[in-house]
């Protein structure tokens, strides 16, 4: 009869610690549904799994689409850019002054930049993160975006096959037309012409720090550091050289990255 008792009493405690663990897995399976990022403004806590994104900064909303297609809110900047849509079914376009909008669409996770209207608002309907344009270069702009959406690995995997990618084309363009050969970004905005520095949009970042290719002494003088230069028609001569790469403004155009 003991042996009975001893043994009831084996199972009732081995069954005891089956449930306890069986909390503790769910107690660790529910912690892990968040992650903590390291924002330019501090760690916050955000979704491990976004499901409904709204996007408010337009600079990073293509890097978005890539690691994560559950956007349900995007600039109209974004949403004006033809390649972007077979990303955006079902996407609304809002902006910085629709809070009642973003808030009907129960965002779990805004992004948005560090110059965005109505931040602290944004923060109470969801999680919001900003991103400042240039405050790093644009690959580890890519590679913050991965972090934060929980695709740290595939993030470090695109940018290693992007730079390879590059690399090669550079290689490939200065074997065929010549190892010294410069090529200059330009864009008609309100009839005003501009040229263009190595990280201002335009696929400067790629035909500069990517591919390897030269920009004129002129634009580098002028472009480099403030990102873009403004030049009349008198003085194109000085800012063309053996190649010109005609941006095509957005169909909201304005001088955004």
């Amino acid at each position: 009869m003991k042996s009975y008792k001893v043994l009831v009493l084996t199972v009732l405690i081995v069954a005891l610690f089956s449930l306890t663990a069986c909390n503790t897995s769910t107690v660790e399976e529910e912690a892990s549904e968040t992650i903590i990022y390291a924002s330019e403004t501090g760690d916050i806590e955000v979704p491990a799994n976004p499901e409904r994104i709204v996007v408010l900064n337009s600079f990073v909303s293509g890097a978005v689409m890539h690691f994560d297609d559950d956007i349900v809110g995007i600039d109209a900047w974004s949403n004006g850019n033809e390649r972007y849509q077979p990303y955006l079914e079902g996407a609304e376009e809002v902006s910085e002054e629709n809070i009642e909008k973003i808030l009907e669409l129960d965002p779990d996770l805004i992004v948005a930049a560090s110059t965005t209207n109505n931040l602290d608002k944004f923060s109470e309907i969801a999680p919001t993160v900003t991103y400042t344009y240039a405050k790093v270069d644009y690959l580890t702009q890519i590679l913050e975006i991965g972090k934060l959406l929980n695709k740290e690995e595939e993030a470090n995997e695109w940018i290693d096959s992007f730079k390879g990618k590059a690399s090669e084309a550079g290689g490939r363009i200065k074997d065929e037309l010549g190892e010294d050969i410069t090529i200059t970004v330009a864009e008609s905005f309100e009839k005003q012409l501009y040229v263009f520095g190595d990280n201002w949009g335009r696929g400067t970042e790629i035909l500069y720090q990517e591919m390897g290719l030269a920009m004129p002494e002129k634009v580098k003088e002028m472009a480099l550091e403030a990102g873009y230069h403004a030049i009349s028609p008198e003085v194109l001569s000085d800012y063309f050289c053996d190649y010109l790469v005609v941006s095509h403004p957005s169909p909201q155009p304005h001088l955004h990255p």
